[in-house]
């Protein structure tokens, strides 16, 4: 949906609220008592006022990037992305997600440890917010060493509705870098423990399809500890449309895309 055709729309809305409040009155109570009723309620029009003037100040404050978004001109959105940030150090948690994300659209993955980089020095509290999309880029780099310190740095400090998800890109991370055994720990936890039912069955596909094979001397109790995952993630989502559902939640999310094949694979093999 095209962010003008939005704009006008809430415009109209806002409009037609301001309509109904003024001439309702004077239609069900006549023009002696709706003078009385506005001058009572004159805190809703200046509500109404403060809301269309904040709206109006937002879209035409943000129209550049609103059209490049629409065009999907990812070289020229980067462009005014990195002007607004770097040059007039607007730090602010929208724009420092959109940048990095049009970085990993155009597969600059230099670029986002740039800003990693430079958002550490700004405002530090920003890699905890957008800790996935950071290390993500680490990882699509190559640089799983670095993603895996990038990860356990922030495995505590991120945010509670993150903190699984940045243990289990650890645990990733580890097994990318070939550190077997802390990948192993890392997911075994996640399946017996995680309170994410997508984690939770990610972890446990690993540990049976992957680390059960490579450490062949803990083959039996990660296989274990797979099945008690597979268990607690499917008394979650009993069915695949359960699944598909869950999944549709975070398709949009840059951490779900750089693992999308996986997540595809872990799908079928949990209800397989």
């Amino acid at each position: 949906m095209k962010f003008k055709f939005v704009f006008i729309l809430f415009i109209l809305t806002l409009l037609l609220l301001l309509l109904i409040f003024i001439f309702l009155p004077l239609l069900l109570l006549g023009p002696s008592f709706s003078l009385s009723y506005w001058l009572a309620n004159w805190p809703l029009l200046l509500i109404w006022v403060l809301v269309f003037l904040a709206f109006i100040i937002f879209y035409f404050t943000n129209r550049r990037l609103f059209l490049l978004l629409e065009k999907e001109d990812w070289p020229a959105l980067v462009h005014y992305l990195e002007y607004e940030v770097f040059k007039k150090g607007k730090y602010s948690s929208r724009l420092v997600r959109l940048l990095a994300t049009s970085y990993l659209v155009l597969s600059d993955t230099d670029g986002v440890v740039n800003l990693e980089n430079k958002t550490a020095i700004a405002k530090p509290a920003l890699l905890d917010t957008n800790v996935l999309i950071f290390g993500a880029a680490r990882i699509l780099g190559k640089d799983f060493s670095g993603a895996a310190r990038f990860f356990e740095a922030r495995k505590y400090t991120a945010k509670p509705k993150l903190k699984e998800w940045v243990s289990w890109f650890l645990g990733f991370s580890f097994l990318l870098d070939y550190r077997l055994q802390g990948a192993a720990d890392e997911f075994s936890f996640l399946a017996r423990e995680s309170k994410n039912a997508v984690v939770t069955a990610l972890s446990s596909y690993f540990l049976s399809e992957t680390l059960a094979h490579v450490l062949p001397e803990k083959e039996t109790e990660l296989q274990q500890i797979s099945s008690v995952g597979r268990n607690r993630a499917r008394s979650v989502l009993p069915k695949t449309e359960n699944w598909k559902r869950e999944i549709n939640k975070i398709s949009s999310e840059i951490h779900a895309a750089v693992i999308s094949k996986y997540i595809d694979e872990t799908g079928r093999w949990l209800y397989g």
